[in-house]
């Protein structure tokens, strides 16, 4: 089995516990945008158990705390995961992705992950 993140140089490995390990991403969507990835072979978050998604969840939170002291202009998180090939995985070896977020980085962010399908992002909420 040929799998982008079975095979991770050691080199490109920026932190790790004994489940899980953090990469910065080759095609980074802001500056210190960062993949959370089980060491484990699964293909999706749903496929992990429940010890791997707590090391994913720890590593995540040091990873957070690490990018918010060394870039103090961040002030916001994406967190995405894509499950399956209609939601846009291309790696299928599960991996978390945690994107910093920064003032102005785009015109309104209101509606973050919504904007994964055009025109769902702007919304009015009713009462």
């Amino acid at each position: 089995m040929n799998c982008l993140f079975c095979e991770i140089p050691n080199v490109r490995v920026i932190a790790k516990n004994e489940l899980a390990y953090a990469i910065r991403d080759g095609f980074p969507v802001t500056s210190l945008h960062t993949l959370i990835i089980p060491k484990r072979h699964a293909v999706t978050y749903f496929d992990l158990s429940d010890a791997e998604i707590l090391a994913c969840n720890q590593l995540m939170q040091e990873i957070k705390t690490t990018i918010l002291k060394e870039d103090s202009s961040v002030d916001g998180f994406n967190i995405g995961m894509n499950a399956g090939e209609a939601a846009g995985q291309t790696v299928f070896h599960c991996h978390i992705h945690l994107i910093p977020r920064r003032k102005g980085d785009v015109e309104n962010p209101r509606g973050g992950v919504r904007h994964i399908i055009p025109g769902k992002g702007f919304y009015k909420a009713t009462e």
